[in-house]
Formats: C-alpha cells, sequence, structure tokens
C-alpha cells in the first residue's frame, strides 16, 4: 500500500478490567456503537498517551481508577472500506478502585463471563478479544 492511500487513524484506547474470571463491560450510550457491548474506552486526546487516555475513559465511563494498567494489544476494528478507522490500544486491568457506575456516555456497565459476554450485541472485534482474554 502507498503512503498516499495509507489509511489515516483515529486513535482510541480502552480497557479490558478483569475481576474473579469476569470482564467488565459497558454498552455504548452514544454513537460510534451505540447500544453496543464492549471495554470501556475512547479516543485520545491531544496530548493524551494511549494510557492516559485509558485511565481517563474507564475513569468517565465506569467510575473506576485503574491500578495496574497493562498494554495488552491493538485493534483495528474498522471495515477497510469504513470511512473512518480506528487504531485502539487495549488495556488490560486486575486491580481497580472504586465502585463502579454507568456514566457518561455509558448506558449500562455490568461484570460478564466469557459465555454471558457472547450473548450480548458486541461491537466490531470484541468476540474475538473476549476469547483471546479468556484463553
Amino acid at each position: 500500500m502507498s503512503k498516499e492511500n495509507a489509511p489515516t487513524y483515529i486513535e482510541a484506547a480502552s480497557v479490558a478490567c478483569v475481576h474473579n474470571n469476569q470482564v467488565l463491560l459497558i454498552k455504548r450510550g452514544l454513537p460510534p456503537g451505540e447500544g453496543l457491548w464492549a471495554f470501556p474506552g475512547g479516543k485520545v486526546m491531544p496530548l493524551e498517551s494511549p494510557e492516559q487516555a485509558a485511565r481517563r475513559e474507564l475513569l468517565e465511563e465506569t467510575t473506576l481508577y485503574a491500578q495496574d494498567l497493562k498494554s495488552w494489544t491493538v485493534s483495528y476494528p474498522s471495515p477497510e472500506d469504513c470511512d473512518v478507522q480506528y487504531r485502539i490500544h487495549v488495556f488490560t486491568c486486575n486491580l481497580m478502585v472504586g465502585r463502579e457506575e454507568a456514566a457518561s456516555d455509558a448506558a449500562e456497565l455490568g461484570w460478564y463471563s466469557l459465555e454471558a459476554s457472547m450473548g450480548l450485541p458486541l461491537a466490531p472485534g470484541m468476540q474475538q478479544h473476549l476469547l483471546n482474554l479468556f484463553r
């Protein structure tokens, strides 16, 4: 692919919080992905690192603070023919402080086992992330 055909990505970050063999998922309340379930996350703001964005988005959407954030993977969930392309830096977290509550653009949240999460309407790429997470 030549440079002029290379996609321009919107940088984003998300957090896969795992506790007692369950993962914290949010139901998106706004586009893109309104009504779909995903890890808490969102766009990386100017002058913000992906890790800073992941921490901020987790706090904004769940009121939880990540104590042990670790880089896990990078996801490219947008179809190639889509006008908007995302590069999502996904982090994991096993230690959180606070009491989870759906906030900001999260319409709902919940802790789900792998089996229960597969029954939700998931955002693009989430099914594979969940399978990899619970391996």
